[in-house]
């Protein structure tokens, strides 16, 4: 086990190698970069920008550089606990992420507890009731949640609270706590307006897992090791959680790891219709203003949680399935 972790931690620090210079270059690719951009909306705006200017703000940025350099510039500074300078914002990076991280972990981790505190039982109970009115329902109800974009959904929710209870669910803090500092009471604030993001977000992950439980309950409900086993008189609630719920529930368990990620990255535009100050739209905007090191840094965060995600995923499902263990040539 030890010598496996050790060598997916190698590859995990050349899975991170390779995504960083194929962000950095992808980044870049649109034409022009962030001073372009910066010059051409001045411009715009009827502010005249001189020659010796756009040379000073290129030296500022450091965007006169060749592109190489730039990047083993960010990535040597990223090994020193320095993810570089926001163009758009003009702030450390590292402050920029620190301050939306949180929330937007948050947001995450519950939203996936939701979602399998969600699926898993309702997964257990259409499988077991095949064909039932209740199975038909969740059925329908589960092929709408991955039917209706996320983003759809905020707004559907945001308008019946709105017209019929006089709430705006958008943000996570009321109007007088949005620029106040941490206290009991904007805490408690916060947990208010968490339902709405949670469920919206989750949806989609919600509906998707349960058909995966329901599927993979009903292949280990037909096997001829239950039936031997139901045989036997061995009692119903037994059999079904001794044995085919835990060999049913390894797919989940094995996609835990991609799991948080998608989330990170996925509620994007959500957040956008929401107001929600997670690393989503913060990432879109430096994307759209072509930030690099801002950009980089959080699509750098976003293959980390993906890559540590993976391995902590593989160590659960050689846990919660005995018949998994590792080898010296990796998992059987």
């Amino acid at each position: 086990m030890l010598s496996y972790v050790i060598r997916r931690c190698f590859y995990m620090i050349i899975i991170l190698l390779a995504v960083s210079v194929v962000s950095f270059i992808i980044i870049q690719l649109p034409p022009g970069d962030y001073l372009t951009n910066l010059v051409e909306s001045l411009k715009a705006k009827g502010v005249q920008v001189s020659e010796e200017q756009v040379l000073s703000l290129q030296r500022q940025y450091g965007l006169g550089l060749p592109l190489y350099i730039q990047y083993f510039k960010w990535m040597w500074n990223m090994l020193h606990g320095n993810l570089g300078h926001s163009f758009q914002w003009n702030r450390p990076v590292s402050e920029l992420i620190a301050e939306r991280l949180p929330l937007t972990v948050i947001i995450s981790i519950l939203t996936m507890i939701f979602a399998y505190a969600v699926a898993i039982p309702v997964g257990i109970y259409s499988a077991t009731h095949q064909y039932s009115i209740a199975d038909y329902s969740f059925t329908v109800i589960g092929f709408m949640g991955l039917a209706i974009p996320n983003f759809l959904l905020a707004l559907i929710l945001m308008f019946i609270f709105y017209k019929y209870f006089g709430l705006h669910v958008g943000g996570l803090f009321s109007t007088e706590y949005q620029t106040a500092p941490w206290s009991v009471a904007k805490f408690l604030d916060m947990l208010k307006h968490l339902p709405i993001p949670i469920i919206v977000i989750g949806t989609a992950g919600t509906a998707g897992a349960i058909r995966v439980m329901r599927g993979c309950l009903l292949d280990e409900l037909h096997q001829q090791y239950v039936i031997t086993a139901r045989a036997k008189g061995v009692s119903e609630r037994q059999l079904l959680f001794k044995y085919p719920v835990r060999v049913a529930i390894n797919p989940m368990v094995s996609t835990l790891g991609w799991t948080l990620p998608y989330i990170v990255s996925g509620e994007t535009i959500t957040s956008i219709v929401l107001s929600l100050p997670t690393t989503g739209p913060l990432l879109f905007g430096a994307l759209i203003s072509q930030d690099m090191y801002l950009a980089g840094s959080i699509i750098m965060l976003l293959t980390f949680l993906t890559v540590i995600g993976t391995l902590i995923s593989d160590l659960l499902l050689a846990w919660v399935d005995p018949r998994i263990r590792y080898g010296k040539e990796g998992t059987q």
